[in-house]
């Protein structure tokens, strides 16, 4: 679907690896918004919806250099160590390997 397509390229087009510059506008995305809710598919208009509702947080995605992909490899990092160690060993294991694994 166009409109699919369309959205992934609006925030392809803003990631960071790109180095993309922060944009002041959001027009693109308003304008994707807008077709999304009477495009006729209800599975884009409810996730145009959701969206919508929590605008302000994907504005600030879209026009804000910042990202938090090295926290959240940190987090993913730290929750398989957790996951491999589950009821094999005590805490203070657990600790030394995650102090070890920086």
């Amino acid at each position: 679907m166009t409109l699919v397509r369309r959205f992934g390229e609006i925030v392809r087009e803003r990631s960071v690896t790109r180095g993309a510059k922060p944009i002041n506008s959001c027009s693109t995305l308003e304008q994707w918004l807008g077709e999304a809710r009477t495009c006729g598919v209800r599975a884009v208009d409810t996730f145009a919806q959701g969206l919508e509702q929590d605008g302000d947080a994907v504005r600030a995605a879209l026009t804000t250099p910042w990202s938090n992909a090295q926290s959240e490899g940190q987090i993913t990092r730290l929750k398989l160590l957790k996951r491999q160690m589950y009821g094999r060993a005590s805490f203070d294991l657990l600790r030394r390997r995650v102090l070890l694994a920086v």
